[in-house]
Order: structure tokens, then C-alpha cells, then sequence
């Protein structure tokens, strides 16, 4: 099994209340003189309270096209992305050169050479440190991430393994009369970055280290015919979100039949579950999550309450969550757990722990 080492989330510096981003929201994406009260409903039903965002929010009206909002990304993305992965490392009792691959994920800029590549010199990492960049996974990238971790580090039992996620999902702030989707995003996501250190079960953990729980396994799941129910277009003015209404109603259809299965596959079911350590979509999805799988009141709680403080933080958010638990509200040790996040595709991944 693969043992996780360390889990460290950063936030940008500049936290900002509901109704600040409400404010920026209306000055940015809805025509002049045009009623807010739609938007201002909107953004107070998310149950986010304070989010946190790349640049100052004066900044945001300077971004006059994709490049310039991308090359805010590649920056804000290397100076996150390093905080984030040194402080992991340092949890685990581990240096840079101890890392024999870095997979980077995010879904809220491009970069080419990719952001790892940017963070391995900067950092110290090895020059022959193995590279995956990630594009395309969105929200569930962190529990997929996770999984492919695991992959790797089942045929590398002696190797250390890092998954980063940087999103700086402001920075894909859309202007003038954006459709009810884009302003969704608006009241929902947040920036943050998070990184997970793993180990393969012969890597003996480091003096004085902490840890977490071990992986077990893991699942994903594809749903046909749904592609256009959660992504990107990707246009002149940069990545304009697809979000389809429907999507708690398709969790609520088909995630409780995954789970059990997974489940089923190694001897457990529901009830022999401690912690669920789901992905903070939106109150919507975590209560479809919840609905699904039958869960007892409180067992989303830390996932209510990360998105409460930082909002969705696409990737990240399921990572933020990890740490939390382990943190605030840790299982009883050699119970397990699930790990599970959504995405495009549309998709779900799922992730068996053992704390």
C-alpha cells in the first residue's frame, strides 16, 4: 500500500468576503445599470463565506485578454505551487531531491514548459526527476492525481511520489453579459493550491515525520453521453465554464452503485466507513453526495465547512479536505475511508484509505 507521508494546502494572501466578490461579480460580468439582485441571491446561497484570490481585486479589471490573465496564472501558479511544496516536503521529513515524481495538475492556466518543470530548478528537485503534467481533470484531478500516485508508486515500492494542484480559478473571470453558468462560478470558486507526499510501502517513513492514512486502492468512472455537463469552452477571451444544472441530479443517479461496489470488492460496505473525505463542489453537490450514499448528519461537515471558508477550489479542494480531516477530525487508526471527487467527463474518482 502507499502511505501518505504529508498533506499541506496553501492559500493566496488575499481573502475577501461573499459580498466583495458579489461586488466584483457585478461590476465585471453584468451590463451597466443591470439589476443585481439575482446575482446577489445567487452568491449568498452558495454557503461561502470568504474566498481567497490570486490578485488584489483591482488588479482583475487590468486582465484585458487571455494572454494577459495567463501569464498572471503561470506566475501566481509558481509562487503558490512552491509554498505549497515545500511545505509538504518539510511535514514529511523529506528535501526536494528525495522526490522521484511530481505529477502537477490544474485546470485554470496553461504553461508549456509546465509549471512542475518551473518549480524542479527553483526547488532543488532532482534533474532526473520524473514529470506528469495534468490538464484536463478539473475538480476531480486531486482524488485522480491521488490514485495515479498510487499507480506508480505500486510498481516503485522504494520511491516517493508528489501530487501538487494549483487553481487560480479566478483569474478565468469572464466580462460583459456572461451567461447564468460563468456567474455561478463567480459566487462558487476560490484559489488555493494543495500537495500530497506519498511513499511506496518499502520507503521507510523519515525521523520525526507525521503522516496520514495509506492508500488502498482506487476507481474511476466515466458516465457516456455526459461531456457537456461540466468544463470549459475554450474562446478568444479565455475558458468559459460549462456547467449543466443537472449534475447533483447525476450523482445522486449513479454514485451510491459505484461506491458500493468499489466497496464490495475489498469486503466492506457503507456502514464500515469512518470518514468520507468528499470533494466541496457546492452545496448542491454535497447534498446529492449525501442523499446517494444515505450518509448520517455530520459526516460532510469538514467538506462544508472548507467550502464555507475558501470555496470550491477545483482540484485542490478535495486535498484541503484530506488535510483537514486528518487535522481537526482524525478516524480511528486501521478503519476505512473514502476519498472521492467529481469532474469532466463527466466522471467520478474514487479513493479507498486505510487511517
Amino acid at each position: 500500500m502507499t502511505r501518505i507521508a504529508a498533506v499541506h494546502g496553501v492559500l493566496p494572501p488575499h481573502r475577501h468576503t461573499q459580498r466583495d466578490l458579489a461586488d466584483m461579480a457585478a461590476r465585471h460580468c453584468l451590463p451597466a445599470g443591470a439589476d443585481r439582485r439575482a446575482l446577489d441571491r445567487l452568491h449568498d446561497g452558495t454557503g461561502v463565506r470568504t474566498r481567497h484570490t490570486a490578485l488584489p481585486l483591482d488588479r482583475y479589471g487590468d486582465l484585458d485578454g487571455f494572454g494577459a490573465a495567463n501569464d498572471a496564472f503561470i506566475a501566481g501558479a509558481v509562487e503558490l505551487g512552491a509554498e505549497a511544496l515545500d511545505g509538504a516536503l518539510r511535514a514529511a521529513g523529506l528535501s526536494p531531491r528525495d522526490v522521484d515524481l511530481l505529477v502537477f495538475t490544474s485546470v485554470t492556466g496553461i504553461a508549456a514548459p509546465s509549471v512542475d518543470a518551473l518549480l524542479a530548478g527553483r526547488l532543488g528537485l532532482r534533474p532526473d526527476v520524473r514529470r506528469l503534467p495534468l490538464f484536463g481533470l478539473g475538480c476531480v484531478a486531486g482524488a485522480a492525481g491521488l490514485s495515479r500516485l498510487h499507480d506508480y508508486l505500486l510498481g516503485r515500492p522504494d520511491d516517493v511520489a508528489v501530487l501538487l494542484s494549483v487553481e487560480l480559478c479566478s483569474l478565468t473571470l469572464q466580462r460583459g453579459d456572461v451567461p447564468p453558468a460563468q456567474l455561478v462560478a463567480t459566487a462558487l470558486f476560490g484559489d488555493g493550491a494543495a500537495a500530497v507526499v506519498a511513499c511506496g510501502a518499502r520507503r521507510r517513513p523519515a525521523a520525526g515525520a507525521g503522516g496520514g492514512p495509506t492508500v488502498v486502492d482506487g476507481r474511476s468512472r466515466l458516465y457516456p453521453g455526459t461531456e457537456r455537463m461540466l468544463g470549459w469552452d475554450v474562446t478568444g477571451s479565455g475558458f468559459r465554464v460549462v456547467l449543466d444544472p443537472a449534475v447533483p441530479d447525476l450523482v445522486r443517479k449513479n454514485l451510491a452503485a459505484d461506491v458500493d461496489a468499489f466497496l464490495a470488492d475489498h469486503g466492506l460496505e457503507r456502514r464500515d466507513v469512518t470518514a468520507w473525505v468528499s470533494h466541496a463542489g457546492g452545496p448542491k453537490v454535497l447534498e446529492a453526495v449525501a442523499e446517494a450514499l444515505d450518509l448520517p448528519d455530520g459526516a460532510l461537515d469538514v467538506s462544508r465547512r472548507s467550502l464555507a471558508e475558501v470555496g470550491n477550489l477545483s482540484s485542490a479542494s478535495v486535498l484541503h479536505v484530506l488535510r483537514d480531516t486528518l487535522a481537526v477530525a482524525p478516524p480511528p487508526p486501521g478503519t476505512p475511508g473514502v476519498l472521492l471527487a467529481m469532474g469532466p467527463g463527466f466522471c467520478t474518482e474514487l479513493v479507498l484509505l486505510r487511517w
